[in-house]
């Protein structure tokens, strides 16, 4: 479930990478947000904020949207090719998941 792709080793490096890319990011109130990375016009984007919404019906989590195309190339393609991505503070989950994946993050979380 949580595959580190890429040169970051470990999620915390991922999203310390983020946040010095994006410094919004890194707000208090986004610590333990979890971050659905996509892009605009991504139609499996749509579809994963759509799972994170039923989900929430149910868990009160708190996400943000993050867009890829906001960081510089490297970044970006880290998940050009794997978005939709979630990342908590300490998973990566990528497409495709459901709300049983969504629920089986929670609790690794």
């Amino acid at each position: 479930m949580d595959n580190d792709n890429g040169n970051c080793n470990t999620i915390p490096t991922l999203r310390a990478h983020m946040i010095a890319a994006n410094p919004n990011l890194g707000t208090d109130e986004n610590q333990d947000k979890w971050w659905l990375l996509g892009t605009s016009g991504c139609h499996l984007c749509d579809v994963a904020e759509q799972l994170l919404t039923q989900f929430q019906a149910v868990q009160p989590i708190s996400y943000q949207h993050v867009d890829i195309a906001d960081f510089d190339e490297a970044l970006m393609m880290e998940f050009a090719t794997t978005i939709p991505v979630i990342l908590t503070p300490s998973k990566r989950l990528n497409y495709p998941f459901s709300v049983l994946d969504l629920q089986q993050l929670l609790v690794a979380s």
